[in-house]
């Protein structure tokens, strides 16, 4: 017995505004079965003592702590500037 029609799953194609031929029509509703038979598997698993999480993994924060650190000073990074102007860098001009 099959949990989803080849209609339903061109009635959700529709209101998706997705053209689908027959071939692909009997196709999806096939991957949709199995996609519900496997949910419907999922369900019976016992998981009363399984704590509910966001996410699969245990995320932390990856940012470095801000803290102030000696810096390059103006002389070092103009040192291999190609040009530059009054301690800035000096491009060509992109406006006319």
């Amino acid at each position: 017995m099959s949990r989803i029609s080849k209609e339903q799953v061109k009635h959700v194609a529709h209101l998706a505004r997705l053209a689908v031929t027959e071939e692909e029509a009997e196709l999806l509703t096939e991957q949709l079965d199995k996609i519900i038979g496997f949910a419907e598997e999922l369900n019976e698993l016992d998981t009363d003592n399984v704590e509910p999480t966001t996410h699969v993994l245990e995320l932390k924060n990856v940012l470095r702590e801000d803290e102030v650190r000696n810096s390059v000073s103006v002389d070092e990074a103009m040192k291999n500037a190609p040009a530059q102007k009054d301690g800035q860098f000096k491009v060509p001009n992109i406006l006319e």
